[in-house]
């Protein structure tokens, strides 16, 4: 049933939105920015109502004399406000329950969106009940039908027990604290609202609170004119000695009080409160099987060079605004195609859109629309800027040196201690830079795996002649402070895919790798993980005995360590040569496979060609290759590694 409701639901707003499209355009269409027109409506609602206030008298016998000298005295400007007060106000209830129908049947409102939905559904009831409030004030008849409607329907509650309506048996009874009862909570909800409108805004990434001016100007056009043509006026004075029977009615925000003369107010509080309930529980009804890691999946952004984490059912635009990348949008709906990406690995639910937005030939090339294609994996995806890339930029960190050991003889094994309190969140397979104190970079993997916090593993090995690996090996000390900028880099393992993974390490290479098996071995996945291990002498094997631990733990883990130049005395009985042949010979059919390379150029540069010759496909061959410094490159220029590069 649910589905049902869903898919015709967005069938019908598919339909209409297309027909304004052509009546407006698609970067004009009212109907894509509902939320923005609710806060412009809401903003008209609240200044022409200050301006009314001013002149209200909060008295029994003031009330609606000042409201029909602000209405026909000041016709041209009192009056004109007074409408628009109304009309916008009506409006607000119209375009508020149509965005709430909409990300309804859109299906955004479950998971995460949960609160989003929620705040919603109570703002639209503060909204509801500050309208209702407002056509008690003017006391006409309507406002006393609407006061005596509220008291016989609130009198049902046994706190009361029908105390509230015996207040407007008699005239005599109605004193002017009502009305300042009445101005405080109109003047009081309006201000909740507007603090629960804020938080509600706060939970979408780059919410938009106004509409495009050129909507603004015809929609405030739209109810001046007809503010002018059909202008908002009291009826009859109230009078509680005699039975309001007719009245002019307002079905956008009193409809319930129509069914309180069919219905019992019992009945009416039934529907009313199982509406409510309903709605606050729309989103775990009926309870949804997570699909997703409960990390999310991973999100490659190119050009950006960044990895992030999109929540399931979260929107690639969404994930993207949400940690500051500049993606281009403009309606969020899959009208205007601007946030058109190229996927270039991965999978995704495309969601719903208009044809004109995405055809099908771009489509089947690839191209997603952001604001409506949802991940079902780990996933990359390339854009065209429209401003400077980078979105957030790195953050700076100043660690302490809590622990140093010489692996081997050009390796140190450095652990860097963050401030207490203070947590660094990065993939596994991503990078740092340490800042050196005339403002150069060198990069180092992390070693350590995501879930390990306190400590940050590097693996450095010496460069003769370089800026910074002779201070480590010669100076640097346990309590010295380095300052670095991170996490940065594009490397990372998918953990989506079934698939038999094959690490490929060179020399230090083997840090990222470290980092990307522990993080799958702590996290449980099943897949088969062979890791080779490629070095000059059996020596360089720095830390062997730690995938031997692996290998020896996990049954879906095994270690191969490749020497390509052995000495007689190393008495080397296992494999040799270079590292990516050992793995050509072992798999002469690489096809369903991923393989996380890492190391120099050279090693990189040999062995993708290679493997895409045995049948690796193209979206499995992921690299991380360890280049010269990208600053002035030179023969005693230290290795800089750069993340991700495919």
């Amino acid at each position: 049933m649910l589905k049902v409701l869903h898919q015709g639901g967005r069938w019908a707003f598919l339909r209409v939105e297309s027909l304004f499209n052509l009546a407006f355009g698609d970067r004009l269409n009212p109907l894509y920015y509902l939320g923005p027109i609710s806060y412009f409506l809401f903003w008209i609602v609240l200044g022409s109502g200050l301006y009314l206030y001013a002149f209200f008298e909060t008295s029994v016998d003031g009330a609606y004399a000042s409201v029909e000298r602000l209405t026909h005295a000041q016709w041209y400007f009192g009056g004109v406000l007074r409408s628009l007060h109304r009309y916008a106000s009506d409006g607000m209830v119209l375009t508020m329950l149509l965005h709430l129908v909409r990300h309804f049947v859109f299906d955004r409102y479950r998971a995460f969106r949960w609160f989003s939905w929620v705040s919603g559904v109570v703002l639209l009831w503060l909204i509801y009940a500050a309208g209702i409030n407002g056509y008690m004030l003017p006391w006409d008849r309507l406002a006393q039908f609407v006061v005596i409607a509220t008291a016989e329907w609130f009198d049902w509650i046994p706190i009361f027990g029908g105390t509230l309506v015996r207040n407007f048996i008699f005239p005599e009874n109605v004193n002017d604290r009502l009305f300042s009862l009445l101005s405080f909570i109109h003047i009081g909800i309006p201000l909740a609202a507007l603090a629960l409108l804020w938080v509600h805004t706060q939970r979408v990434p780059q919410a938009r609170t106004a509409p495009p001016w050129p909507i603004a100007l015809t929609l405030s056009g739209a109810l001046v004119a007809l503010s002018l043509f059909k202008p908002a006026l009291s009826q009859a004075p109230a009078d509680l000695g005699s039975a309001v029977t007719v009245i002019g009615f307002d079905w956008f925000y009193l409809p319930v009080y129509a069914l309180l003369y069919r219905w019992t107010p019992g009945e009416v509080w039934a529907l009313v409160g199982g509406l409510t309930l309903l709605l606050v529980l729309a989103p775990w009804l009926p309870p949804k099987r997570r699909r997703a890691p409960a990390a999310g999946f991973h999100l490659l952004v190119r050009p950006d060079n960044r990895i992030i984490s999109v929540r399931e059912g979260e929107s690639l635009l969404d994930a993207g605004l949400r940690e500051g990348i500049r993606f281009p949008f403009e309606c969020r709906n899959g009208g205007c195609g601007k946030c058109k990406a190229q996927l270039t690995y991965g999978e995704v639910d495309p969601g719903v859109y208009q044809p004109n937005a995405l055809s099908p030939e771009e489509r089947a090339a690839g191209k997603v629309l952001l604001c409506c294609a949802t991940a079902v994996a780990d996933l990359e995806i390339e854009y065209e800027p429209t401003e400077p890339v980078g979105g957030r930029p790195a953050r700076r960190y100043t660690a302490r040196v809590s622990a140093m050991n010489r692996l081997g003889r050009d390796v140190m094994q450095v652990f860097l201690a963050l401030p207490p309190g203070e947590k660094l969140d990065y993939y596994a397979g991503q990078y740092l830079n340490v800042i050196l104190p005339d403002g150069d970079r060198r990069s180092f993997s992390f070693a350590t795996a995501p879930h390990v916090q306190g400590e940050i593993e590097l693996q450095i090995r010496l460069v003769p002649g370089g800026k910074f690996t002779p201070w480590v090996f010669e100076h640097m000390k346990v309590g010295d402070t380095v300052e670095f900028e991170g996490p940065l880099g594009s490397f990372f393992l998918r953990e989506d895919s079934s698939k038999p993974v094959i690490f490929v390490a060179g020399s230090t290479g083997f840090a990222p790798v470290k980092s990307m098996v522990e993080h799958a071995l702590h996290v449980g996945l099943k897949r088969s993980m062979i890791l080779y291990w490629g070095v000059r002498r059996p020596e360089d094997l720095y830390l062997a005995e730690l995938p031997r631990q692996w290998e020896r733990e996990h049954a879906n883990f095994k270690f191969v360590p490749v020497i390509s130049d052995p000495l007689p005395e190393d008495g080397w009985t296992g494999r040799t040569g270079l590292v990516h042949e050992a793995i050509l010979a072992d798999f002469p059919d690489l096809a369903g496979h991923q393989i996380y390379a890492c190391g120099s150029v050279g090693m990189v540069a040999a062995a993708h060609p290679a493997f895409l010759a045995r049948g690796l496909s193209q979206d499995d061959c992921f690299s991380d290759a360890f280049l010269l410094s990208a600053k002035k490159p030179d023969a005693t220029a230290e290795v800089m590694r750069l993340g991700g590069g495919r």
